[in-house]
């Protein structure tokens, strides 16, 4: 069996109890060594084998985990955050699925909830927005036309933008150029939930004079909404006048 798990954005405290779990029990891991931090690895048992598949080719990851489950050895792909966002699991789950290997997934957190959290921010405020793009500049990876950051700028909707702070400044260009205004607030919040967490915080015409000389690397998160020290109405979820199955009106 093969359990293809999400080790969260960090915090080695952030995985799932059931991806845990596997961890302790896997006889071979094979992690994402330039993104999910070693200290999962703790959870490992004695004796367990470890790839790093940072320096691994997709044949030679197929390679050991066909072997390994041919050995009847329980085997852990372990992803950074979610797997299922920008973890180029569909190829390694379609050739699998061709060979007759059984998986599973298991979910983790996502470095964009992470981020959310460090920043201590909602992205939906009534009012405000009720929308979370998630997405990443064009880059070695193309983008299609219309998920293009200035197509998608036109919803002025909470904006996680992924992979991209090394282009920050053509990232603010296309959002402006697509309707943000120039004053519209943006985070940048890098290895959100590590130790050594940083968070930068400006508009769309200051960022980039803010990060300057700071040495912003790629596992930063760029948060671009309104949200971001906006007001916002109230939920009616909890407002005294407003009935739901639950509860009824007090006012």
């Amino acid at each position: 069996m093969v359990n293809i798990v999400g080790a969260g954005p960090g915090d080695p405290e952030l995985i799932t109890v059931k991806g845990k779990r596997l961890l302790e029990e896997a006889d071979v891991i094979i992690y994402a060594g330039s993104l999910v931090p070693k200290a999962l690895l703790g959870y490992a048992k004695e004796g367990c084998e470890i790839h790093n598949s940072a320096s691994m080719s997709l044949p030679e990851v197929l390679e050991v985990i066909e072997k390994s489950v041919a050995a009847d050895k329980k085997v852990v792909r372990l992803h950074t955050g979610d797997p299922a966002i920008y973890g180029a699991i569909q190829e390694q789950m379609d050739a699998l699925n061709k060979k007759g290997i059984e998986y599973q997934v298991v979910p983790g957190v996502s470095s964009f909830l992470a981020t959310a959290a460090a920043l201590k921010q909602e992205y939906t405020l009534p009012g405000v927005t009720q929308t979370v793009i998630i997405t990443r500049n064009e880059g070695r990876t193309p983008v299609p036309e219309r998920e293009k950051l200035r197509s998608l700028a036109a919803h002025k909707a909470t904006m996680c933008i992924f992979l991209s702070i090394s282009m920050l400044g053509d990232v603010v260009k296309e959002l402006i150029e697509g309707g943000y205004e120039p004053t519209t607030p943006i985070a940048i919040v890098q290895r959100a939930s590590w130790p050594e967490q940083r968070i930068f915080r400006g508009t769309l015409e200051t960022i980039c004079q803010e990060i300057e000389g700071k040495g912003v690397d790629r596992t930063s998160m760029i948060v671009v909404s309104h949200v971001l020290g906006s007001d916002y109405e109230l939920s009616r979820l909890y407002a005294p006048e407003f009935s739901h199955g639950f509860r009824e009106a007090s006012v």
